[in-house]
């Protein structure tokens, strides 16, 4: 009997394994084309937006919707010790975010994921 319990747990957890690591990933490199989507809340959750009174302290305007549909090229890719992508990407206008921000970072993977930034 308690080789049975003892399979039963191990094919679970294998099982369980299998299914977190069938996530898909994208590929991210310099020089890629995304677009920034709607965010899920309120607010961008895994896009790093600068604080309103930071904006607002450097002559710009803060407000969120005006960056959703903007088309940005990614300027530098890092890969944390946890397994993270964070990338920075300015856009492709040549315009600067919120009028004050050249280059915005975010955690690629999360951001994929929830449609904050979407292939072009």
């Amino acid at each position: 009997m308690k080789k049975y319990i003892l399979l039963f747990a191990f094919t679970i957890c294998t099982l369980s394994v299998l299914a977190q690591s069938k996530t898909t990933t994208i590929d991210v490199k310099v020089g890629d084309l995304f677009e920034i989507g709607a965010p899920e809340a309120k607010t961008y959750q895994h896009i790093n937006l600068p604080k309103a009174h930071t904006v607002i302290k450097r002559g710009g305007i803060h407000y969120d919707k005006d960056i959703k549909g903007s088309v940005v090229i990614i300027t530098a890719v890092k890969k944390k010790k946890d397994g993270s992508v964070v990338v920075k990407f300015k856009r492709k206008d040549g315009q600067r975010f919120f009028r004050t921000h050249k280059v915005i970072k975010a955690d690629f993977a999360n951001a994929v994921q929830s449609g904050e930034l979407q292939a072009k």
